[in-house]
């Protein structure tokens, strides 16, 4: 716990059977209260690591994508009576070792969610970022601040935490359930009115280091630029896709996941 309140990790898991261990033993322990995997249907032994770890782990019967992932990561957090809730990707691309920090801008109030950015003191090109990548997540960043009316480094991390209320407030029932989701996601704090904080992180880039390819980066930046103006219509009252709407669907913790492996 930090400041009284309950800190889960989630860790969206597929494939991750080389990096788990490294990333799972650098999670401060003294902090955490619970740590949760969701292997969405892995081939490789991510689930029987995790098992040996001990950690509470939940397989998907079949691949639902990073955003599905995503949304059994926080149900489950839910569940266990989450206060704070923070993504650690399992792929070690990024530090587990910055877990206190990013909870604790939560825990003392300051913020209600949280990005751990690898475009703070230029680590992403250090960390070994493909140049096009550092290209795109500039350009994409600037586009999304002017339609978004936000001051962001980046909007594209996998580290971050949110706040119970805010996994509670938010339609991610109905976000996309592939990369999009974490895009999705940011847009709609902005939009219910959500503070979102930064913090510097390292980030290293390695053959086990989980990475989209160049055809779904494409698919993932036309993504961007329409979540960011189906952001900014919505905004303005003039239209309002689906995640936008009054009814969209919000995270039902009554409802089932998938099945425990491993308690």
């Amino acid at each position: 716990m930090i400041n009284g309140k309950k800190i889960v990790v989630v860790m969206p898991a597929y494939n991750a059977e080389k990096t788990l261990e490294i990333t799972y033993n650098e999670i401060y322990k003294d902090f955490v209260d619970k740590v949760i995997l969701v292997d969405d249907n892995s081939s490789d032994n991510t689930k029987e690591i995790a098992k040996k770890l001990n950690i509470t782990t939940i397989v998907h019967k079949e691949n639902l994508g990073y955003g599905g992932n995503q949304k059994s990561c926080y149900l489950a957090a839910l569940k266990e009576g989450a206060d704070i809730v923070i993504m650690v990707h399992p792929d070690y691309q990024y530090t587990p070792k910055l877990v206190p920090a990013i909870a604790s801008m939560i825990a003392f109030g300051e913020y209600d969610a949280a990005i751990a950015s690898r475009m703070l003191g230029n680590s992403a090109i250090k960390g070994g970022m493909p140049l096009y990548k550092f290209i795109s997540n500039r350009c994409l960043t600037t586009f999304q601040n002017i339609l978004m009316g936000q001051k962001l480094s980046e909007y594209h991390t996998g580290f971050r935490a949110f706040s119970r209320k805010v996994l509670e407030t938010l339609p991610l029932k109905d976000c996309d359930n592939d990369f999009i989701f974490d895009n999705e996601m940011l847009a709609l704090a902005f939009y219910y009115g959500f503070t979102v904080g930064e913090i510097s992180c390292p980030t290293k880039y390695f053959p086990d280091a989980s990475s989209i390819n160049l055809k779904r980066s494409i698919k993932y930046g036309l993504g961007v630029l329409d979540v960011s103006l189906n952001y900014l219509l919505a905004r303005l009252s003039i239209y309002k896709s689906k995640i936008f709407k009054k009814n969209a669907a919000k995270l039902n913790i009554n409802d089932e996941i998938e099945y425990y492996y491993n308690n």
